[in-house]
């Protein structure tokens, strides 16, 4: 992946504020929660969970679920574009990730499927379109295979680590183990740099040649990504990496757009999006020519442009 080159530059500000942030937000979300106007929802194991409800609350729902090591805000273009558009768009921060509770335990896809669940229940919404990216897109997928659609109208897979990105005796063309050894070496070596690595090289693409690169972009990354607990992110890596989802893409039966970077550097196309669009019957595949693994942002009006029009059929 090439992800550990260049100096981490960051403010002591900066990590101030993301400690703050987590700090405050957390000791008081068990509380809060029992609250129906809270910004949190309870997990089944009782962790609180955050979450955003934007748009008028009578419009199509949207619910978006965010990538590794990010959290909700990640969606902030496409979340804000669809509301103002007249939708009702939801996202949580995945437990241990942004201003949800730091668990020690239960980061797999499992207990992520069900944490949505929770977030759906709680807010009774139907005929929702699931927009995951990343490990989001496998969280999403997951909760079809061991929720149903009962719920759901659509499902959105952009830059999905689905159905497998480890190299295995069934998945052969997959990532080498090694790869994810080596993020799980960086994190206890030094996140923080890790973070700033990837967003500064392969997630945006900022490491092709005559790419310019956005410092908001970076330090945005970074900043959610040091919010999260360093166990949450940690566990996490086996999760998107391992988690085998080819059983939970064949029992999809809602319409299913399928959204890709060819450049992707993160989560390799070839196996991922367009081996998840031969399981997905009737799965419309977009593919974006050199765009890179985070074309939430990169990518943004395109995307926002495809979603809107997906979700409006």
């Amino acid at each position: 992946m090439n992800i550990w080159k260049k100096p981490l530059v960051a403010s002591a500000m900066a990590v101030a504020a993301a400690t703050a942030i987590a700090a405050s937000n957390v000791p008081q979300a068990a509380s809060a929660a029992q609250h129906a106007d809270s910004p949190y929802i309870a997990a089944n194991d009782g962790t609180p969970l955050y979450y955003k409800d934007w748009g008028p609350k009578t419009g199509q729902v949207v619910v978006f679920s965010h990538g590794w090591p990010l959290s909700s805000d990640s969606w902030e273009a496409q979340m804000l574009f669809l509301a103002d558009k007249g939708f009702r768009v939801i996202a949580h921060d995945r437990r241990g990730h942004g201003r949800s509770g730091q668990t020690w335990a239960n980061h797999h896809m499992d207990q992520y499927s069900d944490d949505l669940a929770a977030v759906l229940n709680a807010l009774d919404v139907r005929d929702v379109t699931l927009v995951g990216f990343s490990t989001g897109g496998g969280e999403v997928t997951r909760y079809v295979g061991r929720h149903g659609t009962a719920r759901v109208k659509k499902l959105v897979l952009v830059s999905a680590v689905t159905p497998i990105m480890v190299k295995t005796a069934d998945n052969p063309n997959g990532v080498e183990i090694d790869v994810f050894d080596g993020l799980r070496k960086a994190s206890i070596d030094n996140r923080a740099q890790l973070y700033k690595d990837l967003a500064s090289g392969p997630f945006f693409g900022f490491n092709r040649p005559g790419a310019k690169a956005s410092t908001g972009l970076i330090d945005t990354f970074w900043m959610q990504g040091m919010q999260a607990s360093h166990k949450a992110t940690f566990d996490s890596i086996k999760a998107f990496s391992e988690t085998n989802f080819v059983d939970d893409l064949k029992r999809v039966n809602v319409p299913t757009l399928v959204i890709h970077g060819t450049d992707d550097q993160i989560v390799p196309i070839e196996t991922s999006a367009r081996a998840t669009a031969k399981l997905v019957k009737g799965a419309k595949l977009i593919e974006y020519a050199g765009g890179p693994h985070g074309i939430t942002d990169t990518h943004k009006d395109r995307l926002n442009q495809d979603l809107l029009e997906f979700i409006s059929k």
